[in-house]
């Protein structure tokens, strides 16, 4: 059986499906088509339900878990490793809400964050993740939200941070951050939703005992990224809930998704959530 596999071209994405897509572990007879895209896009995608696999941002997957379920490994999900709201003069939390704020997309997580943690916030612009740092620079925003590597880079560039909103969710909540799942259509066999988890999982583990198998992969699509930002960002987002969420995991999750819930009447999750 053939399915479309989709993910991301950040380190954190290709390291861990890097033994999928180069047959280094048995996909028990499932082949894929792989595309690879930002997170927004594949956001987007997954609106409309073109993909069978793909990553997600939590947001994102709040408004179409009825069409997908969160597979048990491949999450984005820990300490210390949220989005970061950054500027390039000093400003003070209690001065944002009339800035103009560069988002990596209306469906991350990221820019859920944001308004959950201040939502008197007015003008927020979409931009494509690895563009909001020149955005700033340039001056077209007063401030942007970075994800990915951009934590690791900002401050080489000038910029200063005005809140690390991972940092606040974790301070207010007691929880991890959720900040992107793999999820896999509904509608799939119950058998192959259950096989490609088990398939994942192996890749995860794969990954995480061999190390410097995956490299020449993620190094292929890891654009300008040095060697030293680009395992920074495995070390920090790959982790134990990438393995498997375990219970704690799933609760942060469902934590989450509440949240969003009770800012967005229009939010419905579908049970189960996960395979």
């Amino acid at each position: 059986m053939k399915l479309q596999l989709c993910f991301s071209t950040c380190p954190n994405d290709t390291f861990i499906f890097d033994a999928i897509v180069h047959h280094k572990i048995d996909t028990e007879n499932l082949d894929f088509d792989v595309y690879m895209a930002d997170v927004e896009e594949l956001n987007k995608l997954a609106m409309s339900a073109d993909s069978d696999i793909t990553k997600l941002s939590f947001n994102a997957y709040s408004h179409i878990s009825d069409k997908y379920m969160i597979l048990n490994s491949g999450s984005a999900l820990g300490q210390k490793n949220g989005p970061l709201l950054v500027s390039k003069t000093k400003i003070y939390c209690d001065e944002i809400h009339d800035l103009n704020i560069a988002i990596p997309g209306k469906n991350t997580t990221a820019a859920a964050l944001l308004q959950f943690l201040f939502p008197q916030i007015k003008t927020l612009r979409e931009y494509l993740f690895s563009d909001i740092e020149a955005a700033i620079l340039d001056g077209e925003v007063d401030a942007g939200v970075l994800i990915h590597e951009g934590r690791f880079t900002y401050k080489n560039k000038g910029l200063q941070l005005i809140a690390d909103l991972g940092e606040l969710w974790e301070t207010r909540t007691q929880q991890p951050i959720p900040l992107g799942c793999i999820a896999i259509k509904r509608n799939l066999p119950d058998e192959i939703q259950q096989k490609f988890d088990r398939i994942l999982r192996k890749s995860v583990e794969f990954a995480m005992q061999n190390p410097n198998e995956s490299l020449p992969f993620v190094r292929k699509h890891a654009k300008e990224m040095d060697e030293e930002t680009m395992q920074k960002h495995i070390n920090l987002f790959v982790n134990n809930f990438t393995v498997t969420l375990g219970a704690k995991g799933k609760e942060a999750i469902k934590f989450f998704l509440e949240k969003l819930k009770t800012t967005n009447d229009s939010i419905k999750i579908y049970e189960p959530i996960f395979v």
